[in-house]
């Protein structure tokens, strides 16, 4: 008798200690190891879309996330990246995300504004000096606000990755001064802001997609462009353009969306991986940011193919007064609070 139940308090104890086991391994794996014979609807699919090109700090950072993705859940989340706008445009991907055509965007700033035209606080001249000006402007309460904006459009955002400072191109003669900016057609992205940006110097702005714009370039329709350095080489149109001011006049940075709807339906241990995975990958795509552009800056001034003049202090002072009408054209818009609270 005394046997028999020594044999099955062991039998108990022994069961108790595989199940311990068994829930220790889940919890230090949430997804199956063996993936081999999984079928397409057994992997969740993330369809990640941009339109710049692979080798920018955003195509470099989107193909690490979904790297990292695809290793740390062994395979069941599939992140798949379309980059150089081969799936949507500049004008379309928007609508595509919140149609849930796809899942992932990395829009410029600019682009939100058509959305939350606040956003447009981020494409003021001069407001931001460095890019940790921006990021704890993003991370505090006029960041929040703005963000919050965009929830209530149907996005869900994921974080910020930068691109870079904008600088002046054109083919005409090297810019200097604002007013050599006169009668120039000039592309930019859509934002009222950039518009008045270039009108008010007596420019011609016009609004034209990233990827069409080499083209337009080539053919004479616009006469320069403002972008960042990755941008201006990753698509070559530096080989169009005769003259390049290193102005920095404007931050250029990407907000990192999905879809409100699918990404509110993700199992919770997804939701996780992902929100865990970016705080990897955002800190990686702000370092790999700056490095390309200080090395695109060298390539540039190496090549003798672009004349480079480097504003002074004393023109950049010029250029921010010229500027601050653009800043009290924001203000009638939508009052002081997003400025006042600018570095």
């Amino acid at each position: 008798m005394y046997l028999s139940v020594y044999y099955k308090r062991f039998t108990f104890v022994l069961i108790l200690a595989v199940l311990f086991l068994l829930l220790t391994a889940c919890q230090k794996n949430a997804f199956p190891i063996d993936n081999e014979q999984l079928s397409e609807e057994e992997r969740l699919v993330i369809r990640f879309s941009h339109v710049v090109g692979e080798n920018t700090p955003k195509g470099l950072a989107a193909r690490k996330f979904a790297e990292l993705i695809n290793e740390r859940s062994n395979g069941h989340v599939e992140v798949q990246v379309f980059p150089n706008g081969f799936l949507y445009k500049d004008g379309e991907e928007m609508d595509a995300l919140l149609n849930g055509d796809i899942q992932m965007i990395a829009p410029a700033t600019s682009k939100v504004t058509s959305l939350v035209p606040e956003w447009s606080v981020i494409d003021l001249p001069f407001a931001f000096s460095t890019y940790e000006e921006v990021h704890d402007y993003i991370a505090g309460p006029i960041g929040q606000r703005l963000i919050s904006k965009l929830d209530d459009k149907g996005l869900h955002t994921l974080g910020i990755w930068d691109n870079g400072f904008k600088q002046i191109s054109n083919r005409e003669f090297p810019i200097l001064l604002p007013t050599d900016l006169k009668q120039l057609n000039m592309r930019i992205m859509p934002s009222d802001i950039l518009e008045k940006q270039f009108s008010i110097l007596g420019a011609v702005p016009k609004k034209i997609d990233f990827n069409i714009l080499f083209h337009h370039l080539e053919n004479g329709d616009v006469d320069g462009q403002e972008n960042t350095l990755s941008n201006i080489t990753s698509k070559n149109l530096h080989t169009l353009q005769k003259y390049l001011t290193i102005s920095n006049h404007g931050y250029l940075g990407y907000v990192l969306l999905m879809n409100d709807e699918f990404w509110k339906e993700l199992p919770v241990d997804i939701q996780l991986l992902i929100k865990e995975t970016l705080i990897e990958v955002n800190q990686w795509e702000w370092d790999i940011a700056h490095q390309i552009n200080s090395e695109k800056l060298v390539e540039l001034e190496n090549c003798e193919c672009i004349g480079i003049h480097h504003l002074t202090e004393q023109e950049r002072l010029i250029w921010e007064e010229a500027f601050e009408p653009v800043f009290e054209y924001y203000k009638d818009r939508f009052g002081a609070e997003y400025i006042e609270l600018l570095p």
